[in-house]
């Protein structure tokens, strides 16, 4: 029920290296540390706390069990004796990437690997909006995985009638059954609503303002938050007159006007999910290759060339996302379909779109934490679970040194990444 993201480098990609092997933990400059339950400080490394302050040089911070107790620069930070101390000299430390728009498999063993995929590439949390059916997501929800991102679900979301798409999500025509909807989900506490309203290039008629104002209202009542998959800048304003309260993708349509931007500007809660389609210029994907198979990188390789009209496509949401950004809207990241790999190239495009690298960080990171209401998640933070990225490069420099990752912790343990590298001897 959702347009795929069209990277022609994030295609859906699933069911490689299901089986997980656990491992123990060396203590190197690489990231690898015992796993939680001492206590352990990181130093030396240059910080990106993940709440939009500059860089902490020459930083330590403690890591008690599955949490981070204090935060600081070297010599400052005092950690307790007997405590094993890891020199990230050289490296740069940020927290872990939250995801906020993904759809997720619908298997118990394809969740555990989509899970378990996203932690190789720093990612500890993910939203999958609107097409999980049954009881499974909200079991899996309940559950933790070691050296796995954690799960968080919109289960089915709310459309009119699209025959021949998928059936996961209710089909409602009528306030009734809108309002009926939005009960059943909220007896399922799910993290968020999921609407769309789009009619899919004049396909199917979409959500109109009375029911999308229904589901609004009654999910409020019941506590809960709904975002809107939409296209037009029309249907953009109506949601935010109607009391939306964050959007899974940008306007596409065209570029916002005077009027779309006010209204923006007087809802200053509503939280912005770009899901920026593919850029269509020539990306070289060669820092896929330690985890993507050669076959299927070739593929993906290939379809990563300079393409005039995909770019101008990109250049209504980049604009679009720039100028929100420009007036202060809340921006937070998402990917939308199942790459999980996804999340480095939207933060590339956030940048290229306008926004600074640190900006595209903390929208990755605190922002769409705060999003998922993960209240000890985002940030690199006392108090915070100790989830964050080792990495080989600055972002701050250049934002594609996401992908250069020399190691992940996820509560306080590193995740073994080895079963997800290709062996290229």
């Amino acid at each position: 029920m959702h347009r795929v993201k069209t990277h022609s480098h994030v295609l859906p990609f699933a069911g490689l290296f299901a089986v997980v092997v656990l491992a123990a933990w060396s203590n190197s400059a690489d990231g690898q540390a015992p796993t939680a339950g001492g206590v352990t400080v990181f130093e030396g490394a240059r910080l990106i706390t993940g709440d939009g302050r500059a860089p902490i040089e020459n930083a330590a911070f403690v890591v008690s069990g599955t949490r981070i107790t204090s935060v600081g620069r070297m010599g400052q930070v005092r950690p307790p004796a007997g405590a094993t101390h890891v020199n990230l000299a050289g490296k740069t430390v940020m927290p872990a990437i939250i995801d906020t728009h993904t759809h997720l498999s619908t298997t118990r063993e394809a969740i555990t690997n989509d899970l378990r995929r996203r932690a190789f590439y720093g990612i500890g949390a993910a939203l999958s909006m609107g097409t999980d059916p049954g009881e499974l997501p909200f079991q899996m929800r309940a559950q933790t995985l070691p050296g796995a991102a954690l799960y968080r679900t919109a289960g089915r979301g709310i459309t009119m009638p699209e025959p021949g798409r998928s059936d996961v999500p209710y089909w409602v025509t009528t306030e009734t059954e809108a309002r009926r909807a939005v009960q059943e989900l909220a007896a399922n506490k799910v993290d968020i609503v999921k609407i769309w309203v789009d009619d899919r290039s004049g396909m199917y008629k979409k959500l109109t303002p009375e029911l999308y104002g229904a589901i609004i209202d009654e999910a409020h009542k019941s506590g809960l938050r709904v975002t809107a998959h939409i296209f037009a800048l029309e249907d953009a304003k109506g949601l935010l007159r109607a009391g939306i309260d964050a959007f899974a993708h940008g306007v596409r349509d065209k570029d916002i006007d005077d009027e779309g931007l006010a209204l923006f500007k007087a809802h200053p809660n509503v939280v912005v999910v770009p899901n920026l389609p593919d850029r269509g210029v020539t990306t070289d994907l060669g820092w896929l290759s330690e985890s993507v198979p050669a076959s299927e990188l070739e593929k993906l390789q290939v379809a990563a060339t300079n393409r005039p009209a995909v770019q101008a496509t990109f250049g209504i949401q980049g604009r679009n996302l720039a100028k929100i950004n420009a007036a202060g809207v809340r921006i937070a990241l998402g990917t939308d379909g199942n790459t999980p790999w996804a999340p480095h190239v939207e933060m590339a495009d956030m940048v290229a779109a306008g926004m600074t690298p640190a900006q595209a960080l903390t929208a990755a990171t605190r922002t769409s934490a705060e999003f998922m209401r993960l209240a000890d998640a985002g940030t690199v933070a006392a108090g915070k679970s100790a989830d964050f990225i080792v990495l080989n490069a600055n972002p701050l420099d250049d934002i594609t040194n996401t992908r250069r990752i020399a190691a992940v912790y996820l509560r306080g343990a590193a995740v073994d990444r080895a079963p997800f590298r290709i062996d290229t001897r």
